[in-house]
């Protein structure tokens, strides 16, 4: 019973000792503001972006959300693992979010733990 508390507490531990991501120069109102990269305000934001990918990396999805907003496209993946999809730029997702587009993306893979294992720069969905 003893060693159960203490591997509990241990999780809950790691759990709240989640990366805060230092997303320094992005501004993050704009990038919200832009669903979907329709505007096209994420893409200017692009190249700063790629210099803060290894900050994204290690963040769970939860502070993602808070940081970048809810994903244009959450995505399932093999292993309870899942991708966040960002779109960069507009394309014909703006019209309608589920026609296929091979608009430049961002895609955050997570961790079956809900965590950013990696972040891709792309044009068309992650393969799984």
């Amino acid at each position: 019973m003893k060693h159960s508390i203490y591997i509990i507490l241990l999780f809950v531990s790691c759990i709240a000792c989640t990366k805060q991501p230092k997303l320094d120069g992005l501004d993050l109102e704009k990038w919200r503001a832009d669903r979907g990269g329709c505007k096209g305000d994420r893409l200017k934001m692009v190249e700063k972006l790629k210099s803060l990918k290894d900050e994204i990396k290690g963040v769970s999805s939860n502070d993602i959300d808070d940081y970048l907003g809810k994903p244009d496209i959450q995505q399932l993946a093999d292993r309870s693992q899942e991708y966040y999809i960002y779109f960069l730029e507009p394309g014909n997702h703006c019209d309608d979010i589920k026609k296929k587009s091979t608009a430049q993306m961002m895609a955050v893979r997570f961790s079956a733990m809900g965590m950013a294992t990696e972040v891709n720069f792309q044009r068309g969905m992650p393969e799984e």
